[in-house]
């Protein structure tokens, strides 16, 4: 692995004005160019976290893909966030990775927010995903994804080699309930041996829904590298991949972890 340079974009978003956030989003991206490996954008980053899928779904390989694809060239970074995609009859939050080369990978979110009846509007994700950056192995997790630690626990094979590197989640996470996102992914870092990062927005939904952001990055141990609160906030960070092996190599709990399988939840 080699060191992983991270941009974590903190904004409002347009009540479902794709045109709007499209267009907002891209001057935050732009100065970025050159300058980072990956970027990461909230959750529904082009309409806000919306139920009303058939009004706000898109195919894949139409406008946000296409403009995915053209932030991604221009800035040789990977660019990723979730966006309401249709595929047939049916309706996703889908996490969608785009590289600077062109290639285009997905994570349907799992849990879906029943609290908001998002069960009720998108279909749920059946596979969890880990993709692949300069030697990094990367899981990503959307929103409510973080409140279910075994979805994400990281095993490992009997040499150490563990599923992954970096978790990340991208999120609309009201602000009500912040305490236990800044709890949980924390958590996350500490239990599997891993970075993670959150990206959430801020402002107000067209729902009357406050966020709060609290996007921020932490270590291994939980120690914060970088966190915003309630501003606009693009955060660049390295994240150093030798002092991971070293620690996983001083303090290999992993080896102590209990095997278990996910069975499908249908």
């Amino acid at each position: 692995m080699e060191d992983l340079t991270v941009a974590l974009i903190q904004t409002d978003l347009y009540w479902q004005d794709r045109e709007a956030n499209l267009a907002m989003l891209e001057e935050k991206i732009w100065p970025l160019k050159g300058k980072v490996d990956l970027i990461v954008l909230p959750e529904m980053f082009p309409t806000g976290f919306s139920m009303e899928a058939e009004k706000l779904a898109e195919p894949m390989n139409f406008t946000t893909i296409k403009w995915l694809l053209q932030m991604a060239s221009q800035t040789k970074a990977v660019v990723t966030g979730s966006v309401i995609i249709k595929e047939g009859k049916q309706y996703f939050n889908r996490l969608l990775w785009v590289s600077p080369e062109g290639e285009i990978a997905f994570y349907d979110k799992r849990h879906l927010f029943r609290m908001a009846d998002e069960d009720h509007h998108y279909s749920m994700g059946k596979q969890r995903k880990v993709f692949s950056l300069k030697g990094w192995k990367i899981l990503p997790q959307v929103c409510y994804d973080l409140r279910f630690p075994v979805w994400s626990r990281n095993t490992s094979d009997e040499d150490g080699q563990m599923d992954y590197d970096l978790a990340f989640y991208i999120a609309s996470w009201p602000a009500a309930r912040d305490s236990a996102w800044d709890v949980l992914l924390k958590a996350r870092a500490v239990e599997n041996l891993c970075y993670t990062i959150g990206v959430n927005r801020i402002g107000e939904d067209g729902n009357g829904i406050a966020y709060s952001g609290h996007s921020g990055a932490y270590d291994f141990k939980g120690g914060t590298l970088a966190f915003s609160s309630e501003e606009e906030a693009v955060m660049v960070l390295s994240l150093d991949a030798e002092a991971l092996v070293r620690y996983r190599e001083k303090f290999p709990a992993w080896m102590d972890a209990d095997r278990f399988e996910i069975k499908p939840r249908k």
